[in-house]
């Protein structure tokens, strides 16, 4: 356990935090609102530390099912920095998530601290983001985008499961709702899904899970097409290949995350991967 400050603790992230969260991240130039914040907090279990009556750093983690669960939102304050506040969070988080195998996005200036605790890259996540000035071309693809219906959500939640290769189904049911979701279909069996809503600067595509490239941006172009003149942002995969497909649609690549594992990265699907991430701290 890293030593911290005598005039430090850990303790849960509670929801008068909030306000004090919210300004961490702004002073980082994270383009949260305090909805998003909320919404993270409700759905994952976070930590908080306190100094002088003041919040200097929080990190929270979100299970998905029994083996897996991502880590994020770990920030600490520019003037608590060097204090083993960081550190000390994530000793925290990887005492309570136990077995479980973990994933996060790594910023630069962490990834060194994630690799001493035996996080390992395994890929990079390209940030895609602008006001879409123009609508995409409709991508050709042997399957029907339409709009998901209630009727969908079971096969939303299969094929989600199987491209993510974990059970992230609290994450959906708390997602979806929130969420304008679209999917393709072919022969009737659901192939691909999207989902954009309301967050940061404007909205955010993902996640994304499809069959293949291309149903994937069949189902990016039906999305973004609804949000001309609107900031549009999407986390994306290197591996994914979409990059420069979305560069081509006025959403140019302005940062990147590395993308870490500490234990066993899940399987990969069998039917679908993960084209979009809901954010880089959910995945």
């Amino acid at each position: 356990m890293a030593t911290l400050a005598p005039s430090v603790a850990i303790t849960a992230f509670r929801d008068d935090h909030l306000p004090q969260g919210l300004a961490l991240t702004r002073a980082l130039r994270w383009p949260y609102r305090l909805e998003d914040w909320a919404f993270a907090h409700r759905l994952g279990r976070g930590y908080a530390v306190e100094q002088d009556d003041r919040l200097a750093g929080t990190a929270f983690w979100w299970p998905h099912g029994e083996d897996y669960a991502s880590l994020g939102m770990i920030v600490v304050a520019q003037e608590a920095q060097r204090r083993g506040i960081g550190a000390a969070m994530m000793d925290a988080m990887l005492a309570d998530t136990g077995t479980r195998s973990l994933f996060l996005a790594s910023t630069v200036a962490g990834r060194a601290l994630y690799e001493r605790l035996g996080f390992v890259e395994v890929d990079t996540i390209h940030q895609h983001q602008a006001v879409l000035t123009a609508a995409p071309a409709p991508v050709a693809v042997d399957a029907t985008v339409r709009t998901a219906t209630a009727d969908d959500l079971s096969a939303i939640h299969a094929l989600d499961r199987d491209a993510a290769g974990m059970e992230r189904g609290a994450l959906l049911g708390a997602l979806l709702p929130t969420a304008d979701v679209v999917v393709a279909e072919r022969g009737g069996r659901v192939i691909g899904y999207g989902a954009v809503r309301t967050w940061g600067r404007g909205v955010v595509i993902g996640p994304v899970a499809a069959s293949d490239a291309d149903v994937a941006r069949a189902l990016i172009a039906a999305l973004a097409r609804a949000h001309i003149g609107i900031f549009v942002r999407i986390d994306t995969a290197v591996s994914t290949g979409l990059s420069p497909w979305l560069e081509s649609l006025g959403l140019p690549h302005v940062d990147d995350a590395v993308a870490m594992v500490r234990g066993t990265p899940p399987p990969p699907g069998r039917d679908a991967r993960l084209y979009a991430l809901s954010n880089q701290s959910l995945g």
